[in-house]
């Protein structure tokens, strides 16, 4: 029997209520791109401590890789400094990722943690930091 290739995915992209809002959005395209992997829901917030819902939040002065280096913050929208639960979740990811020996992430677009473009968060940071592919829906 082949073994199927490993992949984290953002828990939100599957339609899991993980989102800051609580909302459920699943993305058609992501679920797609998992047929043929077995998948792992991640969310770095909530590993990270974070309820659902949260506030919503941004990286300031710099991008995931900033703030990986103590030099940018995660602030959410009432000013409250969200970088340690950010790099908490972020290592418990990174821990997942490599105990299941992950081939592929695919994270949520535009987040402070998965983000990829315009700048990458946290977590994509952390985990780009180890070599492991991240793929942004």
């Amino acid at each position: 029997m082949e073994q199927l290739k490993k992949c984290l995915v953002s828990a939100c992209l599957t339609g899991l209520c993980t989102r800051y809002d609580g909302q459920c959005k699943p993305n058609p395209t992501c679920l797609r791109q998992l047929i043929g992997y077995h998948w792992i829901p991640i969310c770095p917030e909530q590993l990270g401590g974070l309820p659902t819902p949260r506030p919503a939040a941004s990286l300031t002065g710099g991008d995931g890789y900033d703030v990986l280096a103590g030099t940018a913050r995660v602030i959410d929208q009432h000013g409250n400094d969200l970088s340690v639960p950010f790099l908490r979740g972020a290592a418990m990811v990174l821990t997942i990722a490599q105990a299941q020996n992950i081939d592929l992430c695919l994270l949520k677009s535009g987040s402070p943690s998965c983000g990829i473009a315009p700048v990458p968060g946290v977590t994509t940071a952390l985990l780009r930091t180890h070599g492991i592919e991240v793929v942004s829906f």
